[in-house]
């Protein structure tokens, strides 16, 4: 389980098991994450075995990466958290928007 912990790094894998992606392609498909972050965590999941990076020796240098045949496993995993998120999701965030609210005024404790 450790190499997949950290912050980023499910769905990364997530956005990988779908295609192979260049560095853009997968910044663009990640809204909120930094350049470096992303660098950061794709040379972890290199060095775990996760995501395996292609080097083209072409004019303009293409890089590509792909999940590593170790992830193929985990796709119908990927696809019942995702399930699960859609199906969860929805009251998470009603839940998280009645606890932001506070209490209700009619619910002070003062005596």
């Amino acid at each position: 389980m450790r190499p997949l912990t950290g912050k980023w790094k499910i769905e990364i894998l997530w956005v990988l098991a779908q295609r192979t992606r260049r560095f853009g392609e997968l910044r663009r498909a990640l809204p909120g994450i930094t350049q470096h972050m992303l660098s950061l965590r794709l040379r972890e999941l290199e060095a775990d075995g996760l995501v395996t990076r292609t080097v083209y020796p072409e004019n303009v240098l293409r890089v590509e990466y792909e999940i590593s045949e170790a992830v193929h496993g985990l796709k119908p995993v990927f696809r019942a958290v995702i399930g699960w998120s859609q199906e969860y999701g929805p009251l998470a965030r009603r839940l998280r928007q009645e606890n932001d609210a506070g209490p209700e005024s009619g619910d002070d404790l003062a005596a």
